[in-house]
């Protein structure tokens, strides 16, 4: 008997059209209901390659990948699912799946997947090693649409490379949670991952920062301290705003990551660290190499594989279920009940453009939660300046030094003041408790945003442009629980 495609799904549709498909392109195939059955007939045989959905009641889809590829090593796997999240791409991949396909799936790209997968089996391969599988039950990074999906995919992909990534995307697009995810489903798993911003230190010490410095270095290093580099040793070191790195500290940088070794300001001994780097940008950092403010050869280090984050705009279909997942991490984080979003919010939250991307729809949610006085919201329950009446405009993107700026500009009939007064009306009349020190810290907090945005989490700079001491805006920030 020639060797065939199985498929394995409780779906009878999905068994259905591939059958069909599959006919129609001369390739014999032969189904399942559930993986128990595979089992079996791979004791007497095996196919060419074999096509698997994940979640079925009569078994798991991983599960039985994880056994063939500890008894067929060589034979090409599809999973396909139609609950795509983060661990199950990354699941499948590390358990040595061909490919991962969600569903519904374009047929004819279907096909061109299962005819390379069985160009695959057709080649020689050497055993496979012994799998490391595992599955966790909730998502870290929730998202349905096709262009998270590849991010998924992508994710799964380097889950045991050490290869240096470059993560690129707008503000507020989720750059560092991938990180975090890549360092996770990484052999470095079990060492630091540390997180350094670049634009959240003083350019003064960002060096000592970054390598360390020995005692007496400069006034004030009155002891000796490991950089993030050393902290970092065995595991990942994510350098977030990389785009706004100094030119002569891109030179160390660079010389650190070509020779394998760096010094601690004020040191003479070379110090070592096993690192993988992992650096995110918020720039065209092309054009910045043009403009002479980005060293090429660091880009071209730093550029192995890159991974570009799509904006909010881009995934809209994502929305709904983001909204609903951040009511629920916002009440449980808030200790109090969690409150539902109507299907009619739900569907104004989900036309608006959201230039702040998902740290903005997060924010949102917070704020519902704190200041909507019902338990299910509803369309006049969001704020005014998400009200498809409120003249509110979103300007088109500009170009700034090669990097997207987004703007919002409102209109005159849908100025804050007014709006500020509409707000405090409905809450004196809903019988809400120190309305004032209420809407006093929304004002401020909105502010600092605003000039943390503006001066990209520059918490110095941004004191000076608002006209207030730096341990005004230190206890400020700490007061309002905002993250710079």
């Amino acid at each position: 008997m020639s060797k065939s495609v199985w498929i394995v799904d409780d779906d009878q549709s999905i068994r259905w059209v591939l059958e069909k498909a599959l006919t129609r392109e001369g390739l014999s195939h032969r189904s399942f209901t559930n993986p128990n059955d595979v089992l079996n007939a791979l004791e007497n045989e095996s196919p060419q390659i074999l096509i698997s959905d994940i979640r079925m009641p009569r078994g798991n889809g991983l599960d039985l990948l994880q056994h063939v590829k500890a008894t067929h090593p060589n034979l090409p796997v599809i999973v396909m699912t139609a609950y795509s999240d983060l661990d199950s791409a990354v699941s499948s991949f590390q358990g040595g799946a061909f490919e991962y396909l969600t569903k519904p799936f374009d047929l004819e790209k279907a096909i061109e997947l299962i005819r390379r997968a069985i160009g695959e089996s057709e080649r020689s391969q050497p055993a496979a090693k012994e799998p490391r599988y595992w599955q966790q039950e909730t998502p870290e990074i929730i998202g349905q649409a096709p262009a998270m999906q590849e991010v998924f995919r992508s994710i799964g992909r380097l889950a045991q490379s050490h290869a240096t990534v470059l993560i690129t995307g707008e503000s507020g697009t989720g750059k560092e949670l991938v990180a975090r995810a890549l360092h996770k489903h990484s052999p470095r798993a079990k060492s630091p991952f540390v997180a350094f911003n670049i634009t959240a230190i003083p350019k003064d010490l960002l060096e000592a920062e970054l390598f360390g410095h020995e005692r007496g270095a400069f006034q004030g290093a009155q002891t000796m301290r490991r950089g993030r580099f050393e902290q970092a040793d065995g595991g990942t070191l994510f350098l977030d705003e990389i785009g706004d790195m100094p030119f002569d500290l891109q030179t160390r940088l660079l010389r650190a990551l070509t020779d394998g070794h760096f010094y601690r300001v004020g040191g003479h001994d070379p110090i070592r660290a096993n690192v993988r780097i992992i650096a995110a940008t918020y720039q065209n950092l092309e054009s910045r190499v043009a403009s002479g403010l980005f060293r090429e050869d660091l880009l071209h280090r730093l550029n192995v594989i890159r991974l570009r984050l799509p904006a909010l705009r881009e995934r809209t279909e994502d929305i709904p279920v983001l909204a609903r997942h951040f009511m629920q991490h916002c009440a449980k984080a808030l200790g109090v009940e969690p409150k539902r979003l109507s299907d009619e919010a739900i569907k104004v939250i989900s036309e608006k453009p959201f230039p702040g991307n998902v740290r903005q729809l997060e924010n949102l949610c917070h704020w519902l939660t704190v200041m909507s006085p019902a338990a299910e919201i509803g369309v006049s329950d969001l704020p005014a300046d998400l009200d498809a009446h409120s003249g509110m405009t979103e300007s088109v993107q500009a170009e700034e030094q090669g990097s997207t700026v987004i703007t919002t500009q409102r209109s005159a009939s849908g100025d804050w003041e007014s709006g500020l007064g509409r707000l405090a009306v409905k809450m004196l009349q809903d019988g809400h408790k120190d309305v004032f020190d209420a809407l006093t810290s929304r004002f401020e907090k909105a502010v600092l945003q605003a000039a943390l945005e503006v001066t990209r989490g520059r918490r110095v700079e941004a004191a000076q442009r608002l006209g207030i001491g730096r341990n005004t805006i230190t206890r400020k920030l700490h007061e309002l629980g905002i993250d710079d």
